[in-house]
């Protein structure tokens, strides 16, 4: 690294603008010339503009003309004093994207086993080496060469498998040593990357069965170490990928676990947390340390913490392939959830030791932004960030056969991308899922530019997150003590039905919250936050564990007969506990795990909702694809308040039944409602029983619904 001592400093901060700050200890911070050394001349520089600041003096210096990137410039004042000129917030000006925008499909390492090409987006390094290991320790420091947009790149003719790698990297006279940001395997705890051969870690793609449109999705949401951790799991690799998908796992205190029992119980989709590289847990560690994923250090490599062996960059990568080829041949597809909306640690992370300062957005001092709330976001509208996203959705769609995403903080990242990443995918399988959180952040975008539920019009074929189902139906996440309809809670009923009809506008009148029933991922409860369990048992008023159940159960019955996408959180079913903790992000496996013992205990509740799921499956009507259809469909009943009941009418093309009725009580009595004698009514769900076939048929012209409990009814024609 070159050793300068600053008296002064200089940035360019548009192409043809130098920002020059003079301390009131250099020379009380005046100077009248300004000239920057190009080749053996001095050319003047343009005063345009000086302000006093708390400790120095800001002149703003118009240049003669461009500058080359990739050259290190000379500020010389009227003192005959030297500052070099360093690389402000050009970079954040479009001028800079469109002039560096780099369309090729090889960045990163481009393996062949003669040769290999490794590729690197540095456009304001003035210098770019390859840090070569070999297998046995061997080390070799290789100069890359400048070539158009930015590209630094470097071809070795001999066989690089099994050769770790960094880059070292030149901006504004400092060297830094960082991995490489399209790095695709690493080593224990990502300290270097690894060139691979992915070929010998791919096999054929498991056929799926037919999915036709997003609200036939039934997504559950798990954490791979949750998942199998739990001592009594009866899984052999507990906390690891393989062991997420071993099958015929049971034990006599539990039943069935694992991947057995989530096709067993129905669902369509396993949404599985954070599998990229992240911090938060020692992966060559003993289980001291937990974390979710929303850390993300490597955005192309597996975690290694999950793997049988960290320290083998092969086997994270196997091993992950391993189970999502495992899932989807018991008929399940797979979506990974993704975190491209901020990095773990802005200064350590590659992106900033490599292109400081363009990868993240800063307000308008200069700052960087945290509307993510963990100090940093990711700037997803330049161009090469966009383009940096947009590969890595095509690397993990492709590689990893992948059946969808689930985006983490979305409202973070611009539309154009997301609506660019619905392209891509479409490209592959239009059947692909992505869904992300819309939430509304405090990031410098303009707000019309947001991937936000508010711009929803704006991303027709993507589902976001329908918080206002979960506080609707549960009770507000963030006011424990509020309860929503499903306790009985003396809500909005206008807005309940909005959000069970899926949360579409149903006339003229009033304003849903999504175009299309398929944009509005309905859930009550997610890894974050408390569990459903763990805030009604907040609010109980003397009310026994039963009760509770026959809330919280009624609560999911609701969730799997509404219009939209529905999402279970892993163990809702069994009434899943983190013993009060909202914020389990770090908290041991006593806590996160799955306690498949607490589902044994409730087996008849699980039965219950794995009855639902098929009663959902069974029939399309509960699972419209379209607003029209819901509003051609669907009528609201005229029921004494706060029962809620609709009439799925007209819908003989769609399944069995020509005509469905359900009903909810959320109260703690028995309630009757009278219907019209309009033909022979049939059973399908009640409090005790449910199923895609009837097992009871109506005998009058009314219905007891027991108390917190639903109804369903079936009529042939």
């Amino acid at each position: 690294m070159i050793s300068i001592k600053r008296d002064f400093y200089a940035y360019l901060d548009e192409m043809s603008v130098i920002t020059i700050l003079l301390p009131f200890s250099y020379h009380e911070g005046l100077s009248s010339l300004f000239f920057i050394m190009i080749g053996d001349q001095n050319k003047p520089l343009f005063i345009k503009e000086k302000m006093v600041l708390e400790e120095s003096i800001k002149y703003i210096c118009v240049l003669p003309h461009t500058v080359d990137f990739g050259q290190t410039y000379w500020i010389i004042d009227e003192h005959h004093n030297q500052t070099d000129l360093q690389i402000g917030a050009v970079i954040r000006t479009s001028e800079f994207d469109t002039l560096f925008f780099y369309n090729g499909q090889d960045l990163g390492v481009t393996y062949q086993p003669h040769y290999s090409m490794v590729k690197l987006w540095a456009p304001t390094a003035t210098g770019v080496k390859l840090k070569l290991t070999s297998p046995n320790g061997q080390q070799e420091i290789i100069e890359m060469l400048r070539e158009e947009k930015g590209i630094w790149k470097v071809t070795e003719d001999k066989d690089l498998e099994g050769y770790k790698y960094t880059f070292l990297v030149c901006v504004n006279l400092r060297w830094r040593e960082a991995v490489d940001p399209y790095a695709v395997a690493v080593t224990a705890n990502g300290a270097e990357g690894v060139i691979v051969n992915l070929e010998k870690t791919r096999t054929p793609k498991p056929v799926l069965p037919p999915f036709e449109h997003p609200v036939d999705a039934i997504i559950y949401e798990t954490h791979i170490r949750d998942l199998t951790i739990h001592p009594k799991s009866g899984v052999k690799h507990k906390g690891k990928y393989i062991g997420a998908c071993e099958l015929k796992t049971f034990s006599d205190e539990t039943g069935k676990t694992g991947l057995d029992y989530l096709k067993e119980l129905g669902i369509t989709h396993i949404e599985f947390l954070p599998v990229n590289d992240f911090e938060g847990v020692n992966e060559l560690g003993d289980y001291s340390d937990y974390n979710w994923g929303y850390n993300p250090l490597h955005f192309n490599a597996p975690e290694g913490s999950y793997a049988t062996n960290p320290s083998d960059p092969y086997s994270r990568i196997m091993e992950l392939k391993q189970l999502i080829h495992s899932v989807q041949q018991q008929g399940i597809r797979v979506i990974l959830d993704v975190v491209y909306n901020h990095v773990y640690n802005r200064e350590a992370s590659s992106f900033e030791k490599i292109v400081p300062g363009y990868y993240f957005r800063h307000d308008e001092f200069g700052m960087p932004s945290n509307g993510t709330g963990v100090g940093n976001d990711i700037a997803s509208e330049r161009l090469m960030v966009r383009k940096f996203i947009l590969d890595s959705v095509h690397f993990w769609t492709q590689e990893y056969d992948i059946d969808g995403l689930r985006f983490d903080l979305m409202g973070i990242l611009d539309v154009e991308t997301m609506n660019s990443i619905r392209k891509l995918t479409d490209q592959i399988d239009p059947t692909f899922l992505l869904i992300g959180e819309g939430w509304e952040l405090n990031t410098p975008l303009l707000a019309e530019k947001k991937a936000t539920i508010k711009n929803q019009a704006q991303l027709p074929r993507i589902a976001q997150f329908n918080d206002q189902f979960r506080d609707v139906i549960k009770g507000s996440t963030f006011s424990l003590s509020v309860k929503g309809y499903a306790m009985g809670g003396n809500g909005n009923l206008a807005q309940t039905k909005m959000v069970i009809a899926g949360s579409i506008s149903l006339n003229e009148k009033e304003k849903g919250i999504f175009l299309e029933p398929g944009q509005s991922v309905n859930y009550l409860e997610s890894h974050d936050n408390h569990t459903m369990w763990d805030k009604f048992n907040k609010i109980v008023n003397g009310d026994s564990e039963e009760v509770l159940r026959k809330y919280h159960r009624l609560a999911t019955t609701i969730l799997l007969l509404s219009q939209g996408i529905p999402f279970l959180h892993s163990g809702q079913e069994f009434f899943r506990t983190k013993s009060g903790i909202g914020n389990s992000y770090n908290s041991p496996d006593g806590i996160n795990q799955l306690d498949w013992e607490r589902k044994q205990k409730f087996i008849q509740d699980v039965e219950f909702i794995k009855g639902v799921i098929e009663l959902r499956k069974s029939h399309q009507a509960f699972r419209l694809r379209t607003t029209s259809q819901i509003r051609s469909h669907l009528e609201w009943l005229p029921l004494k308040e706060p029962l809620l009941g609709y009439r799925l009418k007209g819908v003989k093309g769609y399944g069995e039944w020509s005509e469905i009725i359900v009903i909810f009580n959320p109260l703690n009595s028995c309630e009757t409602v009278q219907l019209a004698p309009d033909g022979l009514w049939q059973m399908l769900l009640n409090h005790e029983k449910v199923g895609r076939t009837a097992f009871k048929q109506l005998e009058k012209n009314s219905i007891t619904i027991e108390p917190i409990s639903a109804i369903v009814i079936g009529k042939l024609r």
